[in-house]
C-alpha cells in the first residue's frame, strides 16, 4: 500500500528514462535523498517536465512504497527555481557544487532537516548578488564537512596547542589538522596554508562577512575543503562541477 507525501524538496538530479518519463533525485525536507519517476515528463502537455529540474526548490506530493526504489510523483509546486543562478554561469556551477555535495555525500532516505535547510539558504545566497558564490559556496562546504562528521580544524595546533599562527608558517595536515610551524617537521605530506587562509576560514565559520580576500584565497579555501574530503572519503574523486564548468 502507498502512502501520500508532502514536503518540500530540492532537485539534485534528472535524467531521461523510457520514451517519455523522467527520474529525478530528490532532497527532500522530511525524507532526505528520494529517487522519483516523473510519468509522461517530456511530453509538451506535461504540468511538471520543466518543473522537475536541477536545484529548483519544490513542494512536492509522491506516493511512497516501501518495496520500491522509484517513487511516483503525483504533484510539483515551484518554491523558487532561483533565476538569477540560471542566467549566470558562475552562480550556476557554484549551485551545482553544493548540489552535488548533498547527492554523493548523503545516504538515501535518511532525513537531516539541518543540512536541507542549509542547503536551500546557500541556493538562495548564490541567487543573490550580496557576495561572490565562490564565497557563499565556502561557507556551505565548511557547515557541510562538519555535519556530515568531517570537520576542518584550524583553531589551534594539533600537536603542541599554540593558538598564535602568525609569522611561524602554520601547515594543514588531512590526518592530524592544523599544525603550526615549530611543529611542522613531525609531518610529511601536508596542504600549504597561511595566515590569510586561516582568518578568512574563521570568517566562514563565524558566519561574518569576510570583507576583501582576492579570488586566489577563496580558490584555495574551497580547494583546501575539497582535498580534505578526499582524503577523508576515498570514493569522493573531487568535485565534477568544477571540473566541467571551468
Amino acid at each position: 500500500m502507498s502512502e501520500i507525501i508532502k514536503t518540500e524538496a530540492v532537485v539534485l538530479s534528472k535524467m531521461n528514462y523510457g520514451d517519455s518519463s523522467c527520474i529525478s533525485k530528490l532532497f527532500t525536507s522530511d525524507h532526505g535523498i528520494v529517487s522519483i519517476i516523473v510519468k509522461g515528463a517530456r511530453s509538451s502537455k506535461s504540468k511538471y517536465g520543466a518543473v522537475v529540474d536541477p536545484i529548483n526548490h519544490l513542494q512536492v506530493i509522491y506516493y511512497k512504497k516501501e518495496t520500491r526504489d522509484l517513487q511516483l510523483l503525483s504533484g510539483a509546486e515551484i518554491i523558487s527555481h532561483f533565476p538569477a543562478i540560471k542566467e549566470d554561469l558562475t552562480k550556476l556551477k557554484y549551485a551545482y557544487a553544493a548540489v552535488e555535495l548533498v547527492k554523493n555525500l548523503l545516504a538515501e532516505n535518511e532525513s537531516n532537516h539541518k543540512i536541507f535547510r542549509g542547503l536551500v539558504r546557500i541556493l538562495e545566497r548564490i541567487n543573490s548578488a550580496d557576495e561572490k558564490p565562490a564565497v557563499s559556496f565556502g561557507r556551505f562546504f565548511l557547515f557541510f564537512l562538519k555535519e556530515i562528521g568531517y570537520e576542518l580544524q584550524f583553531d589551534k595546533c594539533i600537536v603542541c596547542g599554540e593558538r598564535n599562527f602568525t609569522g611561524n608558517n602554520p601547515i594543514y595536515s588531512f590526518e592530524k589538522g592544523l599544525i603550526c610551524g615549530k611543529c611542522r617537521s613531525q609531518v610529511v605530506e601536508f596542504y600549504e596554508i597561511n595566515m590569510e587562509l586561516i582568518t578568512y576560514l574563521n570568517c566562514l565559520k563565524t558566519n561574518v562577512k569576510p570583507g576583501f580576500y582576492n579570488d586566489a584565497i577563496i580558490s584555495k579555501a574551497n580547494k583546501l575543503m575539497e582535498q580534505h574530503l578526499k582524503f577523508q572519503v576515498p570514493d569522493f574523486k573531487g568535485l565534477q562541477s568544477f571540473q566541467i564548468l571551468n
